[in-house]
């Protein structure tokens, strides 16, 4: 619930729309919204600029689409991430409204804009080594995209052939903000960070042979980059990363 709720139901019992005592239950649901199993944060969006945002592994569906009913009846873009097709049919089947974005494991019921935040705060590059690495680079760009971001996607332009990346590198350089998603030894984040200037958010992923660790090897190449303005998050969290991304966005 924002402020612009509150404002309409002040409105509406000062024309005698609405009683006191049901303004009241209303407001009942401030700061959040006790389901039992989940207290679904209704404040978020005030606190934070952005609403909550459904992480849908290891809930039920039946879990899931109550959450995510819930932050529907609230207005605004709702996000489920970590999704499989079977917690969005559930979800559909109360929401038809509702999106599913396969690659990247996202269930969306967006507003009218399409977006939960204000449109074109800025761009965001999402950029892989490899195509395996496309699905967390998937979850990332489509939450930027919902979250307001514009975004380019460029992908499979790892340092084993690195002619590819300097041919996108205008692209690259002309983003607000870099995401770099890479798996393996990770190197591609330290590559972009020496060569750009906006700032590079690494997500290391789980691609890798054995000593990849399941990716422990990427996220440390990652955090021992020798290019400043690079920073990390944890692996696969290609979310995470255009949270940032949209946050520093939003303050640019």
């Amino acid at each position: 619930m924002d402020e612009k709720l509150i404002r309409e139901l002040l409105d509406k019992v000062r024309s005698g729309e609405t009683s006191v005592d049901d303004a009241c239950s209303q407001l009942k649901d401030l700061p959040y919204k006790d389901l039992g199993f989940a207290n679904v944060d209704n404040h978020r969006a005030i606190r934070t600029g952005f609403p909550e945002v459904i992480y849908c592994q290891g809930k039920t569906p039946e879990q899931i689409c109550a959450i995510m009913t819930e932050l529907v009846s609230k207005g605004g873009s709702i996000m489920g991430t970590r999704a499989e097709r079977s917690d969005y049919e559930a979800v559909a089947d109360l929401l038809p409204e509702a999106v599913y974005f396969e690659t990247a494991k996202i269930i969306a019921v967006l507003d009218d804009s399409g977006r939960s935040a204000k449109q074109n705060m800025g761009t965001v590059a999402v950029v892989t080594a490899g195509t395996a690495d496309i699905p967390v680079a998937e979850e990332a760009a489509v939450t930027a995209e919902i979250l307001g971001n514009k975004v380019k996607r460029i992908y499979d332009v790892g340092v084993a052939g690195i002619h590819r990346l300097f041919n996108k590198l205008d692209e690259i350089r002309s983003a607000d903000v870099i995401i770099v998603v890479a798996g393996m030894e990770g190197a591609l984040a330290s590559v972009v960070g020496g060569l750009t200037e906006a700032p590079v958010i690494a997500v290391p992923t789980s691609i890798g042979y054995g000593a990849n660790l399941g990716g422990i090897s990427a996220l440390l190449s990652m955090l021992n980059s020798c290019a400043n303005g690079v920073g990390v998050v944890n692996i696969d969290n290609g979310f995470g990363a255009a949270y940032l991304a949209s946050v520093i966005n939003r303050k640019r």
